[in-house]
């Protein structure tokens, strides 16, 4: 008979898991506006104090006088200014960059905001300072704007510096691999798409490097996925550092690395594969949990680019990598 657990079990599961869900999500949210909640702060209280100023001064208008293009124009201005304030609250860490872009953008949205008052609330004619709330804030917010993406362009760069190794003149975060901050399988057959023309057009040598983890799947059974991950993690770290400027990893598919080779023969490749292999072998992982050393090897493949697709060329890579383990395989 099978095992079945009682309905008031269930319910009371499902209700747990809904709270540590709800949970989950509050805490989330705390996170990204803890940072920031005192411009938070002062964003609503001048956001209120203007709702206040003019309903003490003004009357509020009838429906048939409202212009719903206006309305729709210039509240919903402020309602995607807001909304790119909390992207930039959960994008940013906080600092200089982050300050600039969230003052400006909060100047941005207090100025639409009272914009979108006056359409709802009418003020006197002899009242001016409406004009000054509606109008002042506006240029100090672009130009806090400016400001803030003139340094965020300094830091890219400086970022784009850093990934240099991981991407050629293309960035996409939707190819990116999650665990390991390099392109996917996806973004190398783009970046060989057009490596292999200006390898035709320039008659240079490209030349592509394998690099496959041995034994892996025994670290994920041992110590548990988590420590398979951070194995991974720093794998990709110490390739990086051990590759050219010109060169581009990318993790193809679980242990597997490939590193696109510009103008690079066979040869030399073969010398660049013996380096990584002799990388990871001097990689001293210490395990989370208890400290354990790990001790790593990898096999490695090199194949030169022909006149061919970018799958074809990927699949002499495979087959190479694949004689290149047999001989391990044989040995176990």
């Amino acid at each position: 008979m099978p095992f079945a657990l009682p309905v008031t079990q269930v319910s009371c599961a499902s209700v747990l898991l809904a709270n540590n869900q709800h949970t989950g999500s509050r805490l989330f949210m705390f996170r990204i506006i803890q940072p920031h909640r005192w411009k938070l702060a002062v964003l609503m209280i001048a956001a209120n104090l203007g709702l206040l100023a003019f309903l003490a001064f003004g009357t509020i208008k009838h429906v048939g006088e409202w212009q719903w293009l206006d309305i729709v124009g210039e509240g919903g201005s402020a309602l995607l200014s807001l909304f790119w304030l909390f992207l930039v609250f959960k994008s940013r860490p906080a600092g200089r960059v982050t300050n600039y872009l969230s003052v400006g953008l909060s100047c941005v949205f207090f100025s639409w905001w009272i914009d979108a008052l006056d359409e709802f609330i009418r003020l006197p004619a002899e009242i001016e300072w409406d004009h000054w709330l509606e109008s002042g804030p506006m240029p100090v917010g672009l130009i806090l704007l400016t400001l803030g993406i003139y340094h965020w362009h300094r830091e890219q760069l400086a970022i784009s510096a850093q990934m240099e190794k991981r991407e050629r003149g293309f960035r996409e975060h939707r190819l990116y691999d999650k665990l390991t901050p390099l392109g996917s399988a996806d973004y190398l057959k783009r970046q060989l798409i057009v490596s292999l023309e200006q390898s035709l057009c320039q008659q240079q040598p490209l030349s592509l490097l394998a690099l496959d983890i041995d034994g892996f799947s025994t670290i994920n059974n041992a110590f548990g996925h988590a420590e398979g991950d951070e194995v991974l993690s720093a794998i990709s770290h110490l390739l990086v550092l051990n590759l050219r400027r010109q060169d581009l990893l990318c993790r193809l598919a679980g242990d597997r690395f490939v590193v696109l080779l510009p103008n690079t023969g066979e040869s030399q490749a073969k010398l660049l594969a013996l380096e990584l292999q002799q990388a990871v072998a001097s990689l001293a992982h210490k395990t989370r949990q208890q400290g354990e050393r790990l001790h790593l090897s990898a096999s490695v493949a090199v194949v030169m680019a022909l006149n061919e697709t970018p799958d074809n060329l990927l699949r002499r890579l495979n087959l190479s990598l694949a004689r290149a383990r047999r001989p391990l395989t044989r040995t176990a």
